[in-house]
């Protein structure tokens, strides 16, 4: 009986569980607003990478000598 109720009181793993729930409480929070603006991120990437490859056209080239 005694080790029953030694066990019960026992918080030393409490602190792994705590951080651990945390942990996934903010994942699924993420993959929410992710999923959420998923199309709103996605017009955002597009632009930058039409920007980015409209810049490179406009960047000299480095041409070794003869």
């Amino acid at each position: 009986m005694q080790r029953i109720q030694a066990f019960w009181s026992d918080e030393s793993g409490q602190g792994l569980t705590e951080y651990a729930a945390i942990i996934a409480l903010v994942s699924i929070g993420l993959m929410l607003v992710l999923i959420a603006f998923r199309n709103e991120l996605g017009r955002i990437y597009n632009a930058i990478t039409a920007e980015l490859r409209s810049q490179t056209g406009s960047i000299n080239q480095y041409q070794p000598g003869p």
